[in-house]
């Protein structure tokens, strides 16, 4: 029997009476290890992906991905990697675990007709359960916290989380003053400029559930069903175009095509000819977080410093240069 090589906590939370037949490790990451775990219950093997998380706010962390990833399955049942079970270890309270059903996944990148009606199917059928912008628990970006104490505009939850990045990224790479200088002005005109009118002038979007951290590490192809399953996530409801900031990076497989297919299904949100300033600055989450995550990118903290600079330029009055477009202005794809 290999039940002494899991924590009690772990082994409660597999199925009663089962016994443990191996554990192997199975990926890893800077904030945790992963394994997988085969038990025998009545005569039937079963498996199961197990994370363990130990870093600062691993119970959050752990808790944050599990009700992720329940949300997740409620709308895309057979694209979802369903979780089983989280919480902390007892021999070990530095650490957390937590629990889903195995899948043989393998390494190929989803076409963009594939991806695309996946997230569609999401964006479509989620309902934010209070009308507001936000999640009923903290999750995590890799281990950067969003926050998502519910908000009634997208412009508020929006600035609230990117300067909460801003400060996640600081706090491990040190301060800039030139960055928060070019920020502040940037937080004060074009964020009111490319989020304001989309809840004004008439227009309006709905909160919907969105994955959070959508690239290609995070959506692969079950072997078995040939489907695209996601995990790994940091939900929250809010406005659909977050999900594909990601596709504008080159570093990740998902690309402009995607993005191309995705606008077939769900044209963009009215003002249309905003799109592309919209994914910028939707980009520049992942950016900031990235440079505080990985030694080897930090110098995304200047390209998000670039961009800034870029729309600053563009939109040097703010909501006050805004104006409203022709009626015959159409939505393009």
């Amino acid at each position: 029997m290999l039940d002494n090589m899991l924590d009690a906590a772990i082994l409660k939370a597999l199925p009663p009476g089962c016994e443990v037949v191996d554990v192997s490790q199975h990926g890893t990451a800077s904030w945790s290890t992963g394994y997988k775990v085969a038990v025998e219950v009545d005569g039937e093997e079963k498996e199961y992906f197990l994370k363990v998380g130990y870093r600062a706010r691993h119970a959050d962390m752990a808790l944050g991905e599990y009700e992720s990833q329940k949300s997740l399955a409620k709308y895309l049942p057979d694209n979802a990697a369903v979780p089983l079970a989280f919480g902390t270890l007892e021999s070990d309270p530095s650490k957390s675990f937590y629990i889903t059903s195995y899948r043989d996944l393998k390494d190929k990148t989803a076409d963009p007709t594939q991806l695309a009606e996946v997230l569609t199917k999401l964006h479509s059928s989620s309902v934010s359960p209070t009308g507001k912008f936000g999640f009923h628990v903290m999750t995590f970006n890799g281990h950067a916290p969003v926050v998502n104490d519910w908000c009634d505009t997208w412009e508020e939850w929006y600035s609230r989380q990117l300067r909460s990045d801003i400060r996640w990224e600081q706090s491990i790479r040190g301060p800039d003053a030139d960055f928060d200088r070019v920020a502040e002005e940037f937080f004060q005109k074009v964020i009111p400029r490319l989020l304001r009118p989309l809840q004004t002038g008439g227009r309006n979007i709905k909160p919907v559930l969105v994955h959070g951290d959508i690239w290609h590490g995070n959506a692969q192809i079950d072997m078995e069903t040939n489907q695209v399953i996601l995990f790994d996530s940091c939900c929250c409801y809010a406005h659909n175009e977050l999900e594909l900031h990601m596709m504008r990076e080159p570093r990740y497989r998902f690309t402009g095509e995607h993005i191309k297919k995705y606008r077939q299904m769900i044209p963009p949100s009215e003002p249309a000819e905003d799109f592309d300033d919209r994914n910028a600055l939707y980009a520049m989450r992942d950016n900031i977080i990235n440079a505080g995550l990985h030694q080897h990118r930090a110098s995304l903290r200047q390209a998000v410093k670039k961009e800034m600079e870029r729309l600053l330029a563009k939109h040097p009055d703010g909501i006050e240069g805004f104006q409203e477009p022709s009626i015959n202005s159409g939505n393009p794809v």
